[in-house]
């Protein structure tokens, strides 16, 4: 890949394709395209065709999906998995058929067992059944990460190169109702704060533990990839920092952030999701990679973030 290379960011308003977005326009690369929602249905098969037709890229970064946290992930599995297998399925085939050199797909932590031995190596993907809050996303990105290895043994090419980033965070993220654990938590503390909440109720225990990535060092790690500076990855790949914490520290180091001052109370009735999901990225930092971005100072980056753009909670962005 060089600097005028035709780079097909989908999903480039969203959490890491804008990532994605800035990590490239900063290392001066001046081919990059990008389409909203508005004028590319990723679902619509016809018009992926039309635009690879058109634009012919040479690489690709697929960060389009529909994403969500666990309320969404129960309420709407068919949406989840109909959503994510259309634009899968398209862009991957369209990709293969236009002749495109390289392209990430981004899968998830979610798709590992529910009860998986931890830290999750790669091996163990397949082992099990994962937790069944996010089945229907978890199925839907196995297929995903399975039909760009399958490419890749049928054509005997490693054109298409899953990655498996933990749970993402940082700027452009979906602070609204349906993000993810992190960004919710984000955003229930600020209104909290700005209303004068004496106390926030969140769902579960407080006891299962995540794993949380920098969206800038996902981009980083991903840029590697696409130039080839880390030829020999095996694929899949795991893409973590190899910490995690509980969501009751999360949720301690949120309150602390935003500067709330009132009580925590766990709602114990409702659903935990998987006990823990942190990734073994030993493969990856075999070949030098490692993250860069502090936890906390993330946190202050991302809270920073929603403070001076936040105001209607970005739901659009993962689209």
């Amino acid at each position: 890949m060089n600097k005028n290379s035709r780079i097909y960011i989908a999903g480039h308003a969203g959490l890491i394709g804008s990532a994605m977005l800035r990590r490239l326009q900063v290392q001066n690369y001046h081919n990059l395209l990008t389409a909203s929602h508005a004028d590319l249905d990723l679902t619509d098969k016809s018009a992926v065709e039309r635009f690879f037709a058109k634009n012919r890229p040479d690489f690709v970064v697929l960060a389009a999906g529909k994403v969500g946290g666990i309320v969404d992930n129960v309420n709407y599995p068919a949406d989840f998995m109909e959503v994510n297998l259309s634009i899968q399925l398209n862009v991957l085939r369209a990709a293969r058929e236009n002749g495109v050199k390289r392209l990430i797909f981004f899968g998830s932590s979610c798709m590992y067992p529910r009860e998986c031995v931890q830290p999750m190596t790669e091996a163990a993907l397949f082992s099990g059944r994962p937790e069944p809050t996010s089945m229907a996303y978890a199925i839907s990105k196995i297929a995903g990460l399975q039909m760009c290895l399958a490419y890749n043994q049928q054509d005997g090419e490693r054109r298409f190169l899953p990655v498996i980033p933990n749970s993402a965070f940082g700027p452009n993220d979906n602070f609204g109702p349906s993000g993810h654990v992190l960004s919710a938590l984000i955003r229930r503390f600020h209104e909290a704060k700005v209303s004068g909440a004496q106390e926030v109720t969140l769902w579960g225990s407080g006891n299962p533990r995540r794993e949380f990535v920098h969206v800038d060092d996902i981009a980083d790690a991903c840029v590697a990839l696409l130039t080839g500076a880390l030829e020999e990855v095996e694929f899949p790949i795991n893409l973590g920092t190899g910490v995690d914490y509980s969501i009751q520290e999360l949720a301690e180091e949120i309150k602390e952030v935003v500067g709330y001052k009132g009580d925590i109370f766990w709602d114990i009735s409702k659903p935990d999701g998987a006990p823990r999901k942190l990734l073994d990225s030993a493969r990856l930092r075999s070949y030098g990679w490692s993250p860069k971005v502090q936890f906390r100072e993330g946190l202050k980056h991302t809270y920073k973030w929603f403070l001076e753009n936040a105001t209607d909670y970005r739901e659009d962005l993962n689209d």
